[in-house]
């Protein structure tokens, strides 16, 4: 295999001498100063380099070192610096690691130290590389507009398309901004209702004393203001899908009539006598405890039961492993294009703050953020502050490259899973190892060799449903 290129810029001869022999394992490239320095990164996109901040033609001082690394920050995102700072000279080596740079190492270099830093920072880069190339193209979803490399997502993706050959209702159960428009378009897009008409409300944004309307309709002269007859949206759907968002949100008197419509699938509207016989399939979907509100006495259980014949329940985005950094990456791609921009990617920083992150408004609230740092990035890359993230305030735990390396591997090892099917033969076989050894992972990381069957499926059938 080639040697991975270690670019150096020192301008020491002395110390040229010896770093041009002391790296028997990379493929060493010397430059003197920064415009050799910044072709070399452009022209040869180095994992590594391994830098002096006294440069000419500022040799006694450190501006030259961090005009550099500002550059390579810009220009190459990913490559890991490694900058060689005098005696004394700590607080600059610990402003370079604030500014970006991978570690530090003081003169008098010892050689030895150094390949050890390398060879780490070689090392992690590689692993995120292969972590990258999985991630580039996630895992084909059967549901347009969800982009995830998740087993249990992936699982329940694939229930829905079951679920759209049928004519149950479905209850969608997850957080705001998991998901929930986009699950029940594809339960309507992949049956075969899907040439019919798609009519989505959301019961929480609708005033109460205009909701009935909405939904059942009104005749000329029904009320003040109805100075013509309206078509309600359970009548738009007809032969369709009507998706009823925030379904807990929905006024116990409209409860008892849309009860009473799914029975008998007819409809009244208001100030009318002639009931309308209409096909509708019934989709809901809620953020809060429907049993909660149940035990409350604000929703009524008769309509609970009859709505939820089959619940899927949508884990949010924390709970989704490598699904953030996917994501990122997705919007991160489309709103380039979107918007004629050119940004390359994520500091260390971003990264760290994405994976720390709750995430309390989901997909949605990870699409609002890209789209603004997508827009408003003044650098080629995006920084946790580009996506009004605070920078995290304590590093996250097991930094040492044994622990890094055991989640780099487990998250591969996942997302190879997932764009496998699961088949045992096909993920080795995108890992580059025996079908023992992936066994062996899957047991030590924890991940289900059949793909997480049971309760990760996101799928129950509600007792007692009709």
């Amino acid at each position: 295999m080639a040697k991975p290129k270690l670019l150096i810029v020192e301008d020491d001869e002395g110390l040229c001498s010896q770093y041009r022999w002391a790296f028997p394992a990379c493929d060493v490239m010397l430059v003197h100063a920064r415009p050799q320095a910044i072709a070399a990164v452009k022209r040869d996109d180095p994992p590594v380099v391994l830098m002096d901040l006294g440069l000419p033609p500022d040799p006694d001082g450190v501006s030259e070192g961090f005009a550099i690394l500002e550059q390579i920050q810009s220009i190459a995102p990913r490559t890991k610096v490694i900058v060689v700072t005098g005696n004394g000279e700590r607080s600059n080596a610990l402003k370079a690691i604030a500014s970006g740079a991978y570690d530090f190492c003081e003169k008098p270099v010892e050689i030895e130290l150094l390949r050890t830093i390398i060879a780490r920072a070689l090392n992690l880069y590689r692993l995120e590389e292969e972590n990258r190339a999985l991630a580039v193209t996630p895992a084909r979803s059967p549901i347009e507009r969800i982009v995830t490399a998740n087993p249990g997502m992936l699982k329940l993706c694939r229930d829905i398309e079951k679920l759209a050959t049928t004519n149950v209702p479905v209850l969608l159960l997850g957080e705001r901004g998991t998901g929930k428009e986009a699950l029940s378009r594809a339960l309507h897009d992949l049956g075969p209702r899907s040439k019919e008409t798609f009519v989505a409300i959301n019961c929480g944004a609708i005033p109460e004393n205009l909701l009935e309307s909405e939904l059942f309709g009104h005749e000329r002269g029904a009320f003040t203001g109805a100075v013509k007859q309206s078509i309600g949206k359970i009548e738009m759907a007809h032969k369709g899908t009507l998706f009823l968002d925030e379904i807990g949100d929905l006024p116990h008197p409209l409860q008892v009539k849309l009860l009473r419509f799914l029975q008998d699938q007819i409809v009244e509207r208001i100030g009318g006598r002639q009931k309308i016989q209409v096909d509708v399939r019934i989709v809901s979907a809620t953020n809060a405890s429907l049993e909660d509100k149940i035990a409350q006495g604000v929703f009524r259980g008769d309509l609970f039961y009859r709505m939820n014949a089959v619940t899927v329940r949508i884990p949010p985005l924390r709970d989704r492993g490598g699904d953030v950094a996917l994501l990122g990456n997705y919007f991160l791609n489309r709103f380039n294009q979107e918007y004629g921009r050119n940004i390359r990617g994520f500091t260390e920083a971003a990264t760290t703050a994405m994976a720390t992150y709750a995430w309390p408004g989901n997909v949605r609230e990870l699409e609002n953020r890209m789209k603004r740092a997508v827009v408003m990035a003044e650098r080629r890359v995006i920084d946790a502050a580009d996506m009004e993230l605070a920078p995290a305030e304590t590093a996250p735990p097991d930094l040492d490259l044994r622990a890094a390396r055991l989640r780099a591997e487990r998250e591969v090892v996942q997302i190879a899973w997932a764009r496998s099917n699961h088949t045992l033969s096909v993920a080795a076989r995108l890992l580059g190892i025996s079908r023992p050894t992936l066994y062996g992972l899957l047991e030590a990381h924890g991940i289900e060799a059949d793909g997480g069957k049971g309760s990760d499926s996101g799928m129950e059938i509600a007792d007692g449903a009709a």
